[in-house]
């Protein structure tokens, strides 16, 4: 059996795709608009001794086969290969190796995982979300490269759901309507003082420091981020109404804001820790405040809250933690969060993502050389796999916002929602 031969079996005879691969052999639809080239027959190993898709992944990210073609493209046709694949079809599959070879050398070596998977991603749950833990796996992610998430995010540096006000609005426009579209649920005024937990470099901060005249503070686990974001604070000539601060949000002191935002950072929190979290940000705020929570969610409150061996899990979030949005929005009320509104912006953050896929295809090159290869590719699949993920309804991303109530129940809400569609 060829190289190339084993992946068409994995895949298909009828799926629109061409593999090739290093040793001449070539299988497929010639000339179709995705074309995988399998460079090397270790690719074999990490296919058949990685569960799921964490092989064809690990393949990839080492450079064993390469993806031609548009990689959201390429993942839509491929979806359903690897998840479709019995203990029989492995067995096929393998037989025809061990008729070769070399493929049977490659196919019995267990290899080691690549470098950019984390190694601590398989630490027991109970083990998750100590400072220092917490510290470390944010680091694993966010402090990559400033100058990298320059180039995949652009100018806004916002590395969460955008919201886009109509169909033609480009991701900078998005990004600017995400963030006064939290400022506007969360009532912000002149004079007010907003904690932004999770910040990120700064863009909810600084959004509400110059549109909305609030005095906003932002904590981050990421000292790349609170460093460039201090930078960009000072440059725009915001520091004295701004300030990130490199520390975890538990440590902050400070208490009587009138508003909290959390953008992005209850999918690292971990399921355990939500009525904590919750309870947290709750004493925080003064009586008649808002918090807005802005998270990722799965689309049921039955599926589990993370994939052990899943690829996100080992190679991009660890110790990421996924809840449906009715548990999520419970952990809040159960804090004691009067709940006032939900949406669910699942299609604006596919449409993000694909923002940021066409943004690193444009500085592939450039993210090669600042990043290295195997990272920049650990992106382009996350990413493109993303994609999938939240159009196809895998995952979702609610914004739940909820209201500190006065002691006698007051709530400062208006009648109907002022902050537009």
């Amino acid at each position: 059996m060829t190289l190339a031969r084993v992946f068409e079996q994995l895949a298909g005879a009828e799926a629109p795709v061409e593999f090739t691969a290093y040793d001449g052999s070539r299988a497929g639809v010639p000339g179709a608009d995705i074309r995988f080239d399998v460079r090397s027959p270790y690719a074999v190993s990490y296919l058949l001794h990685s569960p799921g898709a964490l092989g064809l992944a690990r393949a990839y990210v080492t450079g064993m086969i390469d993806v031609n073609g548009d990689m959201i493209t390429a993942l839509t046709t491929m979806q359903q290969v690897l998840s479709d694949v019995t203990p029989r079809d492995k067995a096929r599959i393998a037989g025809g190796v061990l008729r070769d070879p070399l493929l049977r050398a490659a196919a019995s070596r267990r290899l080691d995982p690549p470098p950019q998977e984390a190694p601590f991603s398989r630490i027991p749950a109970w083990l998750r979300h100590s400072k220092k833990r917490d510290a470390r796996a944010i680091s694993h992610h966010y402090d990559v490269s400033n100058t990298f998430y320059e180039w995949v995010l652009g100018p806004s540096m916002a590395y969460t759901c955008a919201c886009y006000p109509h169909e033609g609005a480009t991701l900078e426009e998005a990004q600017f309507t995400k963030h006064d579209l939290v400022a506007k649920k969360l009532g912000l005024k002149p004079g007010m003082r907003l904690l932004d937990v999770g910040c990120g470099w700064g863009g909810m901060v600084m959004h509400a420091a110059k549109e909305y005249g609030v005095k906003a503070l932002g904590v981050t686990l990421s000292k790349q981020q609170a460093e460039w974001a201090q930078k960009a604070i000072a440059d725009r000539g915001l520091s004295d109404l701004a300030e990130v601060r490199h520390m975890d949000y538990r440590d902050v002191a400070e208490t009587g804001f009138d508003a909290v935002s959390s953008i992005g950072l209850t999918e690292h929190i971990g399921k355990k820790n939500l009525p904590a979290y919750f309870s947290f940000l709750h004493g925080k705020l003064k009586k008649g405040g808002r918090m807005l929570n802005h998270t990722i969610t799965r689309p049921d409150n039955t599926s589990p809250s993370r994939k052990e061996n899943g690829f996100i899990n080992r190679y991009v979030f660890p110790d990421g933690e996924l809840e449906g949005p009715g548990y999520v929005q419970c952990q809040m009320n159960d804090a004691g969060f009067e709940i006032r509104h939900q949406e669910n912006l699942r299609e604006h953050y596919a449409r993000t993502l694909t923002g940021w896929c066409e943004n690193l295809d444009a500085h592939w090159d450039e993210a090669v050389a600042e990043v290295g290869e195997g990272t920049a590719r650990v992106w382009r699949v996350y990413m493109a796999g993303c994609v999938l993920g939240f159009n196809q309804n895998w995952i979702q991303l609610h914004q739940t916002l909820g209201v500190k109530l006065e002691d006698d129940g007051t709530s400062r809400m208006p009648l109907r929602p002022d902050w537009g569609s």
